[in-house]
């Protein structure tokens, strides 16, 4: 069965939000063009390394001498887009993978989210160390221009940071109740 894809080229809109307190919270990639939109679900850790890639991406494309196009050192004031996620809250599908480049045809960032692709067994069998090819069902493929890439970062490094603080001696999230620092070397099972 072909993937399908849900695709948005320059959006008026493409953001992460999220639902929930602080430590329980859900996040979500959503675009919306006109009155169309999609809401896919990711982890907070894929929205940050989401946002430093694109970040990181940007500066390249800036201190890269032979780059014809003007990207912008920080976010345009006319692209802050502080507002919640746009409801109704329907999540098309949980992300698993995530693709990001740089179209240089048009000057876009290129955004790509796969839908997560469980595989418990092949014909009955359970899997072993075979390699199979299993294609997403759904897919988010987002163009967007510079400096809407540059205010998605911004945003979204924003929306992750305002979670739980760290904490100073150990940095793992400090829950409102308490939080006990855990055992120097000691390892998570």
């Amino acid at each position: 069965m072909p993937t399908i894809v849900h695709e948005f080229s320059w959006p008026d809109r493409l953001v992460v939000g999220t639902v929930g307190r602080p430590g329980e919270r859900a996040f979500y990639l959503q675009a919306r063009t006109k009155a169309r939109f999609v809401t896919v679900a990711l982890e907070k850790e894929q929205s940050a390394l989401l946002a430093q890639k694109i970040d990181e991406m940007l500066d390249e494309l800036k201190s890269t001498e032979s780059n014809p196009f003007r990207i912008p050192d920080s976010t345009p004031i006319e692209l802050v887009d502080n507002d919640p996620l746009d409801q109704p809250l329907d999540t098309q599908f949980r992300t698993g993978a995530i693709g990001l480049g740089w179209d240089p045809t048009t000057a876009e960032i290129v955004i790509e989210a796969y839908a997560m692709v469980e595989v418990d067994d092949v014909d009955g069998n359970e899997l072993g160390s075979e390699l199979i090819e299993v294609e997403p069902s759904e897919a988010l493929l987002v163009r967007i221009p510079v400096g809407t890439a540059r205010a998605f970062a911004k945003r979204t490094l924003e929306v992750v940071g305002a979670g739980r603080p760290s904490c100073p001696l150990c940095g793992y999230p400090m829950n409102p109740e308490g939080h006990v620092c855990p055992q120097p070397g000691a390892v998570d099972d």
